[in-house]
């Protein structure tokens, strides 16, 4: 064992660890240089193939919109449809590779080494994780995804409580509201997180403890040895790239068209495509702002502040709403997950395909493709904790938060739904006609006080935007810059630029579809990285001698 170098803003291991020797320098192959005031540090060939790869990309949904279209539109359920199996069985996987990490002897590595501190505390370290990992996507599918499963998408066979001219069935209810519930906890708890916590736990091991540049390639040392270096890192690196950028633009889509409709619904703002791009051109530019500050003075503080705006919005919710139905739809929800989540793993066998590849193959894909960005920031925040800390926090916690949003969100809204079905503003705007971006507000207005709560939800959207924005540029830069974690501010302003130009440009050329065929086609892909990745973690838990370290005394 030797200590490890210290190079380009990677903390040096704290104490007793396995250093993986090799020749290879951090930025070796990078190309340096400065355009003006601003100075670059990017990794040949990364930067460059996954560069003008995403502008070819762009160009081609632009100038061939109606081709674009047909070809991406096609794409998407043939992927869903053909490899549905194979998303839920890597899902499955990783959700039990975690588990079992939790158990071994391996949880007591500790990540950055026997002597290695937390950064940051708890509730610090939480606030990251969930506005990083969830938020715009919380405040899309909080109301809507809920009441879809209850009246529409019908998992595992399970009936709508509504007959086809809109009366109520009143003995299909109580089946059919624990089941949304159930469904929509299926697809934001254990397994999303699993999937972060394998990218995120592969990096944290490899950088912190071995010694080698976070970057996705490090984790794949074990297994294919000084090849990650060449063209074999090269190609995973700019897999994760694309995954990324594509996963990151579509949650800015998404983001976009809710915070429009909301100013919409608040202030009469008009519901276009153009006041999307001047928000996105004004989101961004904050961003920028938070890029400058860094990662403390920037996403952490960002970050704290949205869990407090999402806390009080939440407990309003609760308290005004109500309050003991959301309780026991919640405790209901939860307990119909426990008994069902093995039905709604399987992936042979089932009828309910509309639900199966419209939502769950579509959702794992998505998770997958965002496991780059999620799975690297929260490595990069996470230095310090014990595997077994950091795999049930990182999976347990999270995963009861998305839990606790969708069931008072999505509890109240079929409440809403169930009580009033011909009033409901809900129903009308995601049964009668699908409107998803307006959902949240459609909840929110048959509570008091809508316009102030509706007024802070728009602006959870946008600081979430921000705070996934700012954090993807971080990670999108590190991974193009050949693992440096402190590379010219510049490249992370051009990232954070260039990702909200993305998005403006695939929505003014109608490519929001486009891009989500996209994310499946990276999704897909990703996966086998990802189940190569826990071969690697368990090489290298292996190859630690001293596992049996104390737990962290501090928080």
């Amino acid at each position: 064992m030797s200590d490890a170098p210290t190079d380009q803003g990677i903390p040096d291991p704290e104490g007793q660890t396995e250093i993986i020797e090799t020749d290879f320098e951090i930025g070796q192959d990078n190309v340096e240089g400065s355009l003006g005031p601003f100075g670059f540090d990017v990794h040949n060939p990364v930067f460059l193939i996954s560069g003008l790869t995403i502008v070819a990309f762009v160009f081609y949904a632009l100038v061939f919109q109606e081709q674009a279209a047909a070809a991406f539109g096609a794409l998407r359920p043939w992927l869903t449809s053909t490899f549905d199996w194979f998303f839920l069985i890597s899902a499955n996987f990783f959700v039990v590779f975690c588990l079992f990490l939790v158990v071994s002897p391996w949880g007591s590595v500790r990540l950055g080494g026997k002597d290695a501190v937390p950064d940051y505390t708890y509730i610090g370290w939480f606030a990251m994780l969930f506005a990083a990992g969830m938020g715009i996507g919380l405040m899309f599918f909080g109301v809507l995804e809920p009441v879809y499963h209850m009246a529409i998408s019908e998992p595992l066979g399970v009936p709508s409580p509504f007959a086809e001219d809109g009366t109520i069935i009143p003995e299909n209810v109580e089946a059919a509201k624990r089941m949304g519930l159930a469904a929509t906890i299926y697809h934001w708890g254990l397994h999303p997180w699993a999937i972060y916590a394998v990218v995120a736990l592969a990096l944290a091991l490899f950088s912190f403890n071995k010694g080698l540049p976070l970057t996705i390639r490090s984790a794949f040392y074990p297994i294919f040895g000084e090849r990650v270096w060449g063209w074999t890192g090269h190609i995973i690196d700019t897999l994760a790239v694309f995954a990324t950028l594509f996963g990151l633009a579509t949650s800015l889509g998404f983001g976009a068209q809710q915070a429009n409709a909301g100013l919409e619904h608040v202030f009469g703002l008009p519901n276009s495509i153009n006041v999307q791009v001047i928000l996105i051109t004004v989101i961004t530019a904050v961003a920028l702002v938070s890029v400058l500050r860094g990662l403390d003075g920037g996403v952490k503080v960002l970050s704290e502040i949205n869990m407090v705006l999402a806390a009080l919005l939440l407990l309003f919710v609760l308290l005004v709403g109500p309050t003991g139905v959301i309780l026991a739809d919640f405790f209901a929800g939860l307990s119909t997950y426990a008994r069902e989540i093995f039905a709604l793993s399987n992936p042979v066998g089932r009828e309910d395909i509309g639900f199966l590849d419209g939502w769950t193959s579509f959702y794992w894909a998505w998770w997958v493709s965002w496991s780059p960005f999620v799975g690297m920031f929260i490595a990069r925040v996470s230095r310090g904790r014990t595997v077994r800390e950091f795999v049930i926090c990182v999976l347990i916690i999270p995963s009861l938060v998305c839990v606790l949003w969708m069931a008072v969100f999505g509890g109240a809204a079929i409440d809403q739904v169930l009580s009033d079905p011909a009033g409901s503003a809900v129903k009308a705007q995601v049964i009668d006609s699908y409107n998803p971006p307006i959902s949240l507000f459609a909840m929110l207005e048959g509570l008091p006080l809508s316009a102030i709560t509706s007024t802070l939800g728009i602006v959870l959207v946008i600081v979430f935007f921000v705070t996934s924005s700012d954090s993807g540029s971080l990670v999108i830069d590190t991974i193009t810059a050949g693992g440096k974690v402190d590379a010219p501010v510049g490249q992370r302003v051009f990232w954070c630029t260039f990702e909200g130009a993305v998005a403006i440009v695939l929505l003014l050329g109608g490519g929001l579809s486009a891009l989500q065929a996209m994310v499946i086609s990276t999704g897909l892909p990703f996966s086998l990285v990802l189940l190569l990745m826990c071969v690697a973690i368990v090489k290298g838990l292996m190859a630690e001698r001293d596992v049996l370290i104390s737990e962290p005394e501090d928080g």
